[in-house]
C-alpha cells in the first residue's frame, strides 16, 4: 500500500488503487496498435499490482507499528509470481507486459539471490518466445511497454504527492512516442499541465480512492486492517489542462 502522512494521521491507497488510476491515464492516450492489444495494454496496466500478499505477522506494519509503506518491504518472490501467473489466464500480450514490468522493476536485484537470477533469466527467455509467438517486434512491445511504464510512474507521483511546489516540472520518463514528459502544477491546487502534451483531450480528470486513518500507531496487522475497514474513504481528484 501507499501510505502519506497527513496533519490527522495517515493516508492509504491501496497499490491495486493506484494501478487503477494508471489505467486511467493510460486511456486518455491516443490508442495504438491493433484493439485486441490495446484492450490487453490497458488490462496489463490496472491489475499489474495485483497478487499482493496477505498481511501475516507485521506485513503491513514498519517495526515502530506504523502502516508501512510499499517502498519499505522486501522484493517478494511469490508476489511477482502471483501476478505473472494471474496474466497468464489473459493470454500471451498480457503475460509479455507483465513479464516485462517485472523485469523493469527487479532487474537491479540480479546477483542477490540465485532463486532471483533463475526468475529473471525466466522473464527474458520467456519474452522472447512470447514475441515470436505475436509476430511482435521487440520495438512494438517496447512502445506498449513504455505506456505502461509512463502511466504507472505518473500514477505514483499522484498518490505518493510528489508534485513539486511554485510550478516546478518533475519529470516523469519517456512515453511511448518517444519523448521525455514532465509535469507541474502552476497554481496551488490548480489542474496540472504534462510538457510536451500527449494526450488526446484538451482536459480530463482522473481519480483515486485513499482511506484516512487518525491512529497513528498500531499493535499488530489485524489492528490496522480492521481500522482500514472502518476509516473514511475519500476520492482524490487531479484535472489535467493542455
Amino acid at each position: 500500500m501507499i501510505v502519506n502522512l497527513t496533519p490527522d494521521g495517515w493516508q492509504i491507497i491501496y497499490q491495486q488503487a493506484h494501478a487503477l488510476l494508471a489505467a486511467q491515464l493510460a486511456w486518455q492516450w491516443q490508442p495504438f496498435g491493433p484493439a485486441d492489444r490495446w484492450v490487453g495494454l490497458l488490462a496489463a496496466i490496472a491489475q499489474h499490482d495485483d497478487e499482493q500478499e496477505h498481511w501475516d505477522g507485521h506485513y503491513g506494519l514498519t517495526p515502530a507499528g506504523a502502516p508501512a509503506n510499499f517502498t519499505m518491504k522486501e522484493f517478494s518472490l511469490a508476489q511477482a509470481t502471483g501476478v505473472l501467473r494471474a496474466a497468464r489466464f489473459q493470454g500471451q500480450w498480457r503475460s509479455l507486459l507483465t513479464s516485462m514490468h517485472l523485469s523493469f522493476l527487479y532487474e537491479s536485484l540480479r546477483g542477490q539471490q540465485p532463486e532471483i537470477d533463475a526468475f529473471l533469466d525466466e522473464q527474458k527467455a520467456t519474452q522472447q518466445q512470447w514475441r515470436r509467438r505475436l509476430h511482435v517486434t521487440k520495438p512494438e512491445a517496447q512502445q506498449a511497454y513504455d505506456l505502461m511504464q509512463w502511466c504507472d510512474r505518473l500514477s505514483l507521483i499522484l498518490c505518493r504527492q510528489e508534485l513539486p511546489e511554485m510550478g516546478r516540472h518533475l519529470e516523469i520518463s519517456t512515453g511511448p512516442d518517444g519523448q521525455r514528459h514532465e509535469v507541474a502544477q502552476p497554481g496551488a491546487d490548480g489542474p496540472l499541465r504534462v510538457t510536451p502534451w500527449p494526450f488526446a483531450a484538451r482536459s480530463f480528470s482522473v481519480s483515486v480512492e485513499a482511506c484516512q486513518l487518525s491512529q497513528l500507531q498500531f499493535k499488530d496487522d489485524a489492528e490496522l486492517s480492521q481500522a482500514i475497514r472502518d476509516a473514511p474513504v475519500v476520492t482524490l481528484r487531479w484535472e489535467f489542462v493542455r
